[in-house]
């Protein structure tokens, strides 16, 4: 080999190694600027795709799992920041509290935050109270009834627009809106057909309705502008969908029954 073209090629090695700490560096900068991965989680007692459980341990839940792992690929410790909706992880999105969060994806939210790969698609419903007359959407819409709803989520946006006469009003937390419908202070609560059916095991006389008003897409998230974290979060949640990772975070969360749905 000529001696020009073996210098060009150490020349090239050399370059690749340097500029191989650099680009870990930068992404390091992006996605985890305090030295650390701080994945935005959202608290229910249901748990599920989304929602995270508080544990003795500290947290459980498939975003607790797949933040661990994500920072473990990073080279960084996670701490999880602890929200009480969706809703309040967005609004949140531009203060530089946290670096990565699994939530809801909706219009709304893709012009405060950039999505990564859809995971989870579920159907969005009503549970009625007990012993309400309620027994579909025709009568869940009347003038006077009163509907539930998780403040500030894709959810209640899909309620107030499907709904012409009930009213819809939003509450903070999972824990104030199954205390109220338990008392029959709520007509129904519109969320997930899986959380509405784990509520309904708690509240008897409950009924989880059958028709669904709209499909709600989950993925993975970063605020805007962070380009780098996009496409390594993308890359994660692609390899971790068919190398078991996203399937072993279902599966040790309650969620061994229910498949991975993607868009």
């Amino acid at each position: 080999m000529p001696t020009s073209l073996q210098s060009a090629l150490a020349g090239l090695v050399l370059a690749a190694v340097v500029a191989m700490p650099a680009l870990a560096d930068g992404l390091k900068d992006e996605i985890a600027p305090v030295g650390k991965l701080r994945v935005a989680i959202a608290i229910s007692p249901a748990g599920g795709a989304f929602w995270s459980t508080k544990a003795e341990a500290g947290y459980a839940g498939v975003p607790v799992d797949l933040g661990r792992e994500l920072a473990a690929q990073l080279g960084v410790p996670v701490e999880y920041v602890v929200h009480q909706n969706s809703g309040q992880i967005t609004d949140a999105a531009s203060k530089g509290t946290w670096d990565v969060t699994w939530l809801p994806k909706d219009p709304d939210r893709e012009t405060k935050m950039m999505f990564g790969p859809i995971y989870e698609v579920a159907d969005a419903t009503y549970i009625v109270k007990p012993g309400s007359n309620i027994t579909n959407f025709a009568t869940l819409d009347q003038v006077g009834v009163k509907v539930a709803a998780v403040n500030a989520t894709t959810t209640m946006r899909g309620a107030i627009a499907h709904l012409r006469n009930a009213k819809v009003t939003g509450y903070q937390t999972y824990d104030e809106i199954f205390g109220l419908l338990k008392s029959g202070e709520i007509d129904a609560f519109a969320l997930s057909r899986n959380q509405l059916n784990k509520m309904a095991q708690k509240i008897p006389g409950t009924r989880v309705l059958d028709e669904t008003f709209k499909k709600t897409v989950t993925a993975v998230a970063v605020p805007l502008g962070h380009s780098q974290a996009l496409a390594f979060v993308t890359k994660f949640m692609t390899e971790a969908t068919t190398n078991g990772t996203l399937r072993k975070a279902y599966d040790n969360n309650g969620l061994k029954d229910s498949p991975i749905r993607t868009e």
